[in-house]
């Protein structure tokens, strides 16, 4: 199964905003939701590898910042990204879009 990471800042009101429906679209459209909170040092150390993968020294990134995993567990593969914020229709729409390009 596919995962969204979800990388987001406690201080940021877009990610709260966005978390009120991001984790449900993720399970509606079967992938499996991972919510990594940067001030969480146990979580962020887990997925650091990822997101530095992606973003080497962070320039860029968004707030949330998105990134469409297979087996984020194991030997990770980055499928795709969606940064910032947005409503919940055009999240679902980017997620799919996500989806149907792999």
């Amino acid at each position: 199964m596919d995962s969204i990471i979800k990388f987001s800042s406690e201080d940021c009101g877009t990610c709260h905003r966005m978390s009120h429906y991001d984790a449900s679209v993720s399970k509606e459209l079967n992938l499996e939701f991972i919510d990594v909170p940067m001030q969480d040092t146990n979580t962020y150390r887990k997925y650091r590898k990822i997101l530095l993968a992606q973003y080497p020294n962070k320039e860029g990134m968004g707030w949330p910042t998105y990134l469409l995993v297979r087996e984020p567990n194991d030997n990770f593969r980055i499928l795709g990204e969606v940064k910032g914020g947005m409503s919940k229709g055009d999240f679902r729409k980017k997620l799919i879009e996500l989806k149907e390009n792999q």
